[in-house]
């Protein structure tokens, strides 16, 4: 073989090898998502506090039945779409052999932001209450308050 028929051969050998990186290259960017779409989409913009108010009836709550009200406003404005729940402990009182208590009630909308229900206080003293908040499955807000029973 001559000298130029040598360059030509390997010349030609070195577009072909190009020629298919470029290809394979071009292939794989082509079943590649681009980075920015596999990122996922930014959550909306948070909303300003929430505040619960919440109260007894009667006030204070009694042992027995008694009635629930929170308050939930959000920026000012009455939240009108959520599950809105009031959970009350009492801790365990070893000296008086009694076991830890624990009782919830479902607060259903009485619209304008105002969540209502009933519920059970099973003995006088302090229950730490949790009024809790919810929006689709999310905890929206909650508070923890301190409610005395007589």
């Amino acid at each position: 073989m001559t000298h130029t028929r040598k360059t030509v051969l390997v010349g030609t050998a070195l577009v072909a090898v190009t020629l298919g990186a470029t290809a394979c290259s071009r292939s794989e960017q082509a079943n590649q998502t681009p980075v920015a779409s596999q990122t996922p989409a930014a959550a909306p913009a948070a909303s300003g506090p929430v505040d619960i108010t919440f109260k007894t009836d009667p006030d204070p709550a009694k042992t027995g039945d008694n009635a629930f009200e929170a308050m939930v406003m959000q920026d000012g404005k009455p939240v009108t779409d959520a599950t809105v729940s009031a959970e009350f402990y009492m801790p365990a009182m070893p000296a008086m052999k009694m076991a830890e208590m624990r009782t919830k009630a479902d607060l259903t909308s009485a619209g304008n932001g105002v969540y209502r229900g009933n519920g059970q206080v099973m003995m006088a003293g302090n229950w730490e209450v949790t009024v809790m908040a919810m929006r689709n499955g999310q905890e929206l807000a909650s508070k923890k308050l301190t409610v005395t029973a007589k």
